[in-house]
Parts: C-alpha cells; sequence; structure tokens
C-alpha cells in the first residue's frame, strides 16, 4: 500500500518521518497516553524512532496499517497520531486507533482526523466496516469514536490488554452511509451529558464530604481494606432481612462486588460505589449510586450502615452528599429509593436526606425467594435546598 497524504478541516495527515521521533517522545510521556494505550512503558526515545521509521514504514510497505502523523495544515506542528492499526482486505474492515499529543487537546484534534482517516479508507481503500477498540473505562477515547460517528456496539475482552489495565474493551463500528461530511457539527459537544459524564468517569472516583453533627464523613472509593467490616455488616441480621446481600455471606462475596461489579461500573459510567468513612477514614457504610439503564437522567440508591455505626445520622448526610454530586456532576434530574415495607430504618434516612416517599408497590420486589411490597421514593435537585 503506498503512502498518502490527506488534507482535511484544518489537518495534515502524513506518513511518519524520521524527524518526528523526538516530538512522539515527548508526546508519550504523558500519564494518559502511557495509562490508555499500549506503548511501551518506560517510552524510550528509541521506541519513538522504531515507531516513526521501521514499524509505520512496514505497515504501509504489507497493507497491514495505514498509521498517520497528524499535523496542523498550516504549521505543520504535531497533533496526534492516527489511523489504521489493522487492515483486513478480505473483509472489507480496518480498525482505527489514535492519540492526541498533551498540547493539543480540547481542540478536536482525534475527532477531525478520525473522520478524515475513515473517509480516505473508505473512498481509497473502499473498506465497507471501521472498527474501534479502547479499554473499559478509557471515556475520552469512547467520546471521540461517538463524535466522529461510530456505534458503541458492546464489550468484549482485549486481546491485548494494557500493563494493569482492565481486561474488556468497548467495541464500535462506523459504516460509510455514518460518516459525516469535512466540517459538519460534531455531535456530544463539551456541554453535553456525555462529555460531562466522560470527564467524571474517565478519572479516578472523587472523594465526598459530610458532616454528621460533629463528625465529618470521607466518602470514597470502595477498597480491599473495607472488605472485612463489609463482611461483618452482610453479616449482621438487619442486613440480611433487608438486602438482598448473599446469605450466608461468606469472604469471597466481597472480593468479587468490588472486583465484578463495584469497579466495572465506574470504568462503564453505569454506577458508583462509595465507603462512607469515619474521622479515623474506617468504613461506617456503602452507599450506591446506579443510573438507570432506560433513562440516563435518573439513578437509584441503595446503602447499607455498619452495625456500630447505626443511629449516628451517618446515612443521611452522606445520601444528601452522594445526590447533590449526581446532580451538580452528572447531571441527574431525579434520585430514586426503594425498601422493603417495613425497612423503617431506611425509611427515614431517605426522608431525612430530603426524598418524598411517593406510594406502595404491591409485590414489587422478588426478595429471598418471595415477593414484596415496596416504598418507593424520589428526590429533585429542588429537594436538597
Amino acid at each position: 500500500m503506498e503512502p498518502v497524504e490527506i488534507i482535511e478541516d484544518g489537518l495534515l495527515l502524513r506518513p511518519w518521518r524520521a524527524g518526528d521521533a523526538d516530538a512522539v517522545h515527548r508526546a508519550c510521556q504523558d500519564p494518559d497516553i502511557q495509562r490508555w494505550t499500549t506503548v511501551p512503558r518506560p517510552y524510550l526515545p528509541e521506541h519513538a524512532v522504531a515507531f516513526v521509521t521501521t514499524i509505520s514504514a512496514t505497515a504501509w510497505a504489507d497493507g497491514t496499517g495505514a498509521p498517520f502523523a497528524v499535523c496542523d495544515a498550516a504549521t505543520g506542528e504535531l497533533l496526534a497520531s492516527c489511523g489504521l492499526v489493522s487492515v483486513d482486505q478480505a473483509l472489507d474492515s480496518g480498525e482505527v486507533g489514535y492519540w492526541t499529543a498533551p498540547w493539543a487537546r480540547g481542540r478536536g484534534v482525534a475527532v477531525r482526523a478520525v473522520r478524515a482517516v475513515a473517509r480516505w479508507a473508505f473512498d481509497a481503500l473502499k473498506l465497507r466496516r471501521i472498527t474501534w477498540q479502547a479499554e473499559l473505562g478509557n471515556h475520552a477515547s469512547r467520546l471521540v469514536a461517538l463524535r466522529a460517528g461510530f456505534r458503541i456496539e458492546g464489550e468484549l475482552r482485549l486481546a491485548h490488554p494494557a500493563r494493569g489495565g482492565r481486561p474488556e474493551g468497548w467495541i464500535g463500528s462506523l459504516l460509510p452511509a455514518e460518516l459525516a461530511a469535512p466540517g459538519d457539527p460534531v455531535p456530544y459537544g463539551p456541554d453535553t451529558l456525555q462529555a460531562r459524564r466522560a470527564a467524571v468517569f474517565g478519572r479516578p472516583q472523587p472523594v465526598l464530604f459530610a458532616t454528621a453533627g460533629d463528625t465529618e464523613l470521607r466518602l470514597r472509593a470502595l477498597e480491599e481494606r473495607d472488605l472485612a467490616e463489609v463482611t461483618r455488616t452482610c453479616q449482621d441480621e438487619q442486613t440480611v432481612r433487608w438486602t438482598t446481600v448473599p446469605h450466608p455471606y461468606r469472604p469471597e462475596h466481597p472480593e468479587s462486588f468490588l472486583r465484578d461489579l463495584v469497579r466495572p461500573a465506574w470504568a462503564r459510567g453505569t454506577a458508583a460505589t462509595f465507603a462512607v468513612a469515619d474521622p479515623e477514614d474506617r468504613y461506617v457504610a456503602s452507599l450506591d449510586l446506579r443510573i438507570l439503564p432506560g433513562d440516563p437522567l435518573v439513578a437509584d440508591v441503595g446503602f447499607m450502615t455498619a452495625p456500630h455505626a447505626r443511629g449516628r445520622g451517618y446515612l443521611p448526610a452522606a445520601l444528601t452528599a452522594v445526590c447533590a454530586w449526581g446532580f451538580t456532576t452528572l447531571g441527574l434530574a431525579r434520585v430514586e429509593w426503594r425498601a422493603n415495607v417495613g425497612n423503617t430504618a431506611s425509611r427515614r434516612a431517605a426522608e431525612k436526606a430530603g426524598f418524598t416517599v411517593e406510594g406502595t408497590l404491591r409485590g414489587g420486589v422478588q426478595h429471598r425467594g418471595e415477593r414484596h411490597d415496596v416504598w418507593v421514593g424520589g428526590l429533585l435537585a429542588g429537594d436538597l435546598a
């Protein structure tokens, strides 16, 4: 395959040159590029030299890829890397890959570059599909793909996961009819819900604060050091009675909960589980905020308190803080609460946090093999005031 140059939407996409090595080396020192891509770590000057000479030239010559240096069309400054990281002519399909240099972010470079590469691949190579993959949690790459027109279609286990990263990835595809024309508006701009949440869930979980009486509480990510207390809480008679924790609750259950549910949910951007910690940073409660699959503006909450910490007002304070974060940061319009009828402790906590109990769903939940009636409540942003 013969190397080509593309000029589109203020960008020059050209084959890599030996003179690009210093800029590539500088860009690949960026923590985000090292975290979310499979570049060598540490990234040394010789890695950059090999990439811009041998690796890129071989991909073009073999027809297995089409790597481009993305430059400012007016100044020639290197801004990004974008291209086809694989080409399968038998399937008329290719896979796109990209990174943006830290000095060029926030200017839509990656979206414009992906569109340009896709247009060239569809027109010149006659490809019928371009795919995209990224590690679960790489919300910046996901947002670029969405803005370029890709349909995110599911998850798969990655063949080459990044060192220290998650083994699962998102996958999406783009067909010729879905590609926007040069200069067309870009969807999911910086003020949209998708962009706001990409910025939140693409980073480590934040620490929130709440005050219960004279006690300041920290709401942070659930960690391995909390699991012994989680186990004791989940073995408590009241927790078993009113929640859906496994029964009997064994030591492997909290490990699976953290590994298979809590951390993947944050990476997907579908839920946040907070450990409520006292001034000595000891676990006293858990609180989940889960975005509903059918309505991205609504979430529901679930919570439990360690037996030794009950009756101190910790849950209402923590619940208020998490819901405020959901409204202001995630852009939620409503948070819902449910509890089995008779769970007065949960109801008191919800009402103290501002929830309005809106009714009872008869047989509304399956609980330990039987249908139970549940109370239902809601909280709107204005209720917190």
